[in-house]
C-alpha cells in the first residue's frame, strides 16, 4: 500500500508554495533562513516550472532545482515535489495548437494564462508523462522528497473542452459505458425531440444549441470531462509510484462548494495517496469561518475521515474577487488552526514569498512585500510556533457528530436547463442547513448516499435532485434501523440518467418519506409564504412549495396561504426504529434552525447552549490522546466547559474544569485519561 503521509515528516506541515525561479539565486540563502525562523517544515516545489526544466523539446535543465531541493535539505526542510503538467511551454502549444481547449461555442483558448488545456490530447498526454518519468528518475529517492504534487486544481479553470479530440473520446468513453448506440439512446432518452442515435460516431459533445441541450447528454460530458482529467492524474501517479515507491501522490483539491463545481471529489479522493485541498475565504458578506469549517469537513470526508493536509490557504487578502479585504489580526491563526482542528495535519499557504510580479502579486503570502517588518509576518512566526506545538495531534482524526449528503452528480444533473425554478439552488441549501448544524456545535461529516450510515444519529439531505434507487434504499434502511433522516425539497426526483423515477414524485424517496408529491409550485421572485405548526408557531418560506399527500407521514407544520394553503409543509414519518422529516419549502435560517431542533430532538442529540454563538469546539483523537480545539471568534472572552482536565498546548498551562478561550484566539487541550 502507499504511503499517506508525507515522507520524512514527523511534525504538523508547515509552509507553502515556493518558487524561486521568481527570484535571482541570491535571495534563496535569505529565504531558507527566514524559514528556519518560522518555523517552516516543509514547501512546494516546481508546480509551475515547466518551461524551465525542458525550455526547449527534449532538452532539460535540472541544474537550479537540484541546488534549490539541496539547500532546502542541509536546512530540514522536507519537499512536495510538483509535475508541472498544469503549465505546458510556450514551445509545446507552438507545435501542438491542438492541445489548447476548446469552449462549446467553439472558441479556442490561447497561451498566457493557466490551465489551459486539453485533457483529451495525445500530445499533452505524452508529453506530461515524459516530465513526469525525468522527474521521477532523478528526484524519487531524493532524501529530501515527502510527497508528489502532480499538476495544480484539476478542475480550475478549465475542466471540459469540446474539440473533435475531446468528440472521439468522449465516443470510446460512451462505449465503456453503454457498450452500444442502443445503450446511450435509452440512457439519454433521445426519442424526445428526435434526437436518436444510429451510430455513434454521430455523436458529440454537448456543444452550443439553439436551445436546451439533451439533460442526460450534458450531464454525461461532465461525468466524461472529470473522468479524463482523473485519467491524466491516474497517469502521472503510476509513473511516479513506479519511480518512486514509498512517496505518497496527491494533487490539491478544490474541495469547498464555493470553489470548485466540475470534480467527483468522492471519486477523487480513492485515486491520491493523501488528500490535500486549497481553500481561500469567499468575502460575500457571509461568515467566511463557516465556509472554511465547512470545506475542511467536506475535504475531511473525502479522505474518509483520515487526516488529510491543507496544502493551499492565504496569510490575509487575496486578489481575484471584486474585493479582497485583509484578514484582520489573529484571524490566519484561526483560519489555519481551525483547518487543523477539522482533520489537517498541517496548515500551508500560497505562497512563501509575495510575487513582484504576475497576475498574482497583490496576494498575500508568508513573506510580504514588506518583508519582516510587517504584521502577516510576525503573525507568520507566531502561527509557526504554534503549529509545532500541536504536532502531538498528528494522525488523530476528527469526531463528527451527524451527517450531511452530498453528490457532486446530483449538483450538476441540478444545475441544466429547465428547471421548475432557477431560484433552487442546491449549494445554498448545503450552506443553509450546515450553518445551521454549526451554530448548533454539531461537528459533521459529509458523505454520499450510498454510503454507510449507520455511526450517524441524525442524517441530513439539504439537497439530492438525482438520488440512485440504491441510495433511496439506503436511507430507507437507515431509517428503518432506528436514525433521523432529514429531507430537504426536490430530492430524489431523478435516476443517474436525469429520468424521472417512476411513480409520484420523490421516487426514490416516497416509501422512506410516507409521502408523495402531486406538482411542485415554485414561488416567483420575492414571493413568500408562511406555515404553521405546533403551539401556532410560524416559519416562513420562499422560492418553492409543493402539493404533498402524506402517504403514513403525520403533517407538522401546514401552509397558511398561497395555492398550497392547507396542504403539509412539513412531515413527519415514523418508519421501523427511527424517524423521517420532509420540508417541502425553503425555509429561512431561522426556520431551518427550528426544523433541526426538533429532528435532533428525535435523534437524542442533546443541546448544546453553554457554548457560546460562534465558538467552534471540535474533537480529535488517536493513539497519542483526545484533544479538545476551541476556537473563538467573536471579541469577548468566554469558557468552555471540559469533560475531563488536560494540558493546554499552546500555553503549556493546567486546563481543569472549564478552558478559558481570549476573544479572537484558539486553545487547544490534550485531555487526560
Amino acid at each position: 500500500m502507499p504511503e499517506t503521509a508525507p515522507k520524512g515528516l514527523t511534525r504538523l506541515a508547515f509552509g507553502g508554495d515556493y518558487n524561486p525561479e521568481q527570484w535571482p539565486e541570491s535571495v534563496w540563502e535569505e529565504d531558507v533562513r527566514l524559514m528556519r525562523e518560522a518555523g517552516v517544515t516543509m514547501v512546494s516545489v516546481g508546480i509551475f516550472s515547466w518551461a524551465l526544466l525542458e525550455p526547449a523539446p527534449g532538452e532539460y535543465d535540472f541544474g537550479w532545482l537540484d541546488r534549490i531541493i539541496g539547500l532546502l535539505h542541509a536546512n530540514g526542510i522536507r519537499v512536495d515535489l510538483g509535475t508541472p503538467t498544469v503549465a505546458p511551454p510556450a514551445w509545446f502549444y507552438r507545435a501542438h495548437p491542438e492541445a489548447l481547449p476548446v469552449t462549446a461555442d467553439g472558441t479556442r483558448y490561447e497561451f498566457g494564462s493557466r490551465g489551459a488545456i486539453c485533457h483529451s490530447n495525445a500530445a499533452y498526454r505524452a508529453a506530461s508523462a515524459e516530465i513526469t518519468t525525468r522527474l521521477a528518475e532523478r528526484y524519487g529517492d531524493h532524501p529530501a522528497l515527502a510527497l508528489w504534487h502532480v499538476f495544480n486544481e484539476y478542475g480550475v479553470p478549465v475542466s471540459a473542452c469540446y474539440c473533435d479530440s475531446c468528440a472521439a473520446h468522449f465516443r470510446r468513453w460512451l462505449t465503456t459505458a453503454y457498450a452500444t448506440v442502443d445503450g446511450v439512446n435509452s440512457a439519454w432518452g433521445t426519442a424526445f425531440w428526435g434526437q436518436r442515435y444510429a451510430d455513434l460516431d454521430q455523436i458529440n459533445p454537448p456543444r452550443l444549441t439553439p436551445t436546451a441541450v439533451n439533460p442526460a447528454q450534458a450531464l454525461d460530458y461532465r461525468r466524461f470531462a472529470d473522468a479524463t482529467m482523473r485519467e491524466n492524474f491516474v497517469a502521472q501517479r503510476d509513473i511516479l509510484h513506479r519511480l518512486s515507491p514509498g512517496v505518497p501522490v496527491t494533487t490539491n483539491f478544490m474541495a469547498a462548494l464555493s470553489q470548485c463545481d466540475s470534480v467527483d471529489y468522492w471519486a477523487w479522493g480513492r485515486e491520491v495517496d493523501l488528500v490535500t485541498n486549497d481553500h481561500y475565504l469567499i468575502t460575500d458578506g457571509r461568515r467566511t469561518h463557516v465556509n472554511l469549517a465547512m470545506a475542511a469537513d467536506l475535504t475531511r470526508s473525502v479522505a474518509g475521515g483520515a487526516p488529510w493536509l491543507l496544502l493551499e490557504h492565504s496569510t490575509s487578502g487575496v486578489n481575484w474577487q471584486p474585493r479582497n479585504p485583509a484578514k484582520a489580526p489573529g484571524q490566519m491563526a484561526r483560519n489555519s488552526l481551525s483547518h487543523v482542528a477539522r482533520g489537517s495535519d498541517g496548515a500551508m499557504f500560497f505562497q512563501w514569498r509575495q510575487s513582484r510580479r504576475g497576475a498574482e502579486k497583490f496576494h498575500s503570502a508568508m513573506l510580504p512585500h514588506g518583508g519582516t517588518e510587517t504584521r502577516v509576518w510576525r503573525e507568520v512566526v507566531r502561527l509557526g510556533a504554534a503549529v509545532d506545538s500541536l504536532s502531538p495531534v498528528r494522525g488523530t482524526r476528527t469526531e463528527a457528530d451527524v451527517a450531511v449528503l452530498w453528490d457532486w452528480q446530483s449538483w450538476w444533473a441540478q444545475n441544466l436547463a429547465w428547471r421548475p425554478s432557477e431560484d433552487h439552488d442546491p449549494r445554498e441549501r448545503a450552506d443553509t442547513f450546515y450553518e445551521a448544524l454549526f451554530d448548533r456545535h454539531l461537528t459533521v461529516d459529509f458523505a454520499h448516499p450510498e454510503a454507510d450510515l449507520s455511526a450517524y444519529p441524525l442524517v441530513v439531505v439539504p439537497a439530492l435532485y438525482l438520488m440512485t434507487e440504491a441510495a433511496g434504499e439506503n436511507l430507507k434502511r437507515y431509517v428503518e434501523n432506528g436514525g433521523t433522516l432529514v429531507v430537504s425539497y426536490f430530492s430524489g426526483i431523478v435516476d443517474e440518467h436525469d429520468a424521472v423515477h417512476e411513480g409520484a414524485c420523490p421516487g426514490a424517496l416516497r416509501d422512506v418519506l410516507g409521502l408523495t408529491v402531486e406538482e411542485f409550485s415554485p414561488l416567483l421572485a420575492g414571493e413568500r409564504v408562511r406555515v404553521t405548526g405546533p403551539g401556532g408557531a410560524e416559519l416562513t418560506g420562499d422560492v418553492w412549495t409543493e402539493f404533498v399527500v402524506p402517504r403514513g407521514a403525520e403533517t407538522v407544520w401546514t401552509y397558511a396561504e398561497g395555492l398550497t394553503a392547507g396542504r403539509p409543509a412539513v412531515t413527519r414519518h415514523r418508519l421501523g426504529g427511527g424517524t423521517a422529516w420532509y420540508v417541502s419549502t425553503r425555509l429561512d435560517a431561522r426556520g431551518v434552525d427550528t426544523l433541526l431542533g426538533r429532528a435532533a430532538q428525535d435523534a437524542g442529540i442533546a443541546p448544546r447552549a453553554e457554548l457560546p454563538y460562534d465558538v467552534e469546539v471540535v474533537r480529535r483523537r488517536g493513539e497519542s490522546g483526545s484533544y479538545l480545539f476551541a476556537v473563538n471568534h467573536t471579541g469577548a472572552d468566554i469558557k468552555v466547559p471540559l469533560t475531563a482536565d488536560g494540558t493546554e498546548l499552546l500555553t503549556g498551562e493546567r486546563a481543569e474544569g472549564g478552558l478559558a478561550v481570549p476573544a479572537g484566539a484558539v486553545r487547544v487541550v490534550r485531555l487526560d485519561g
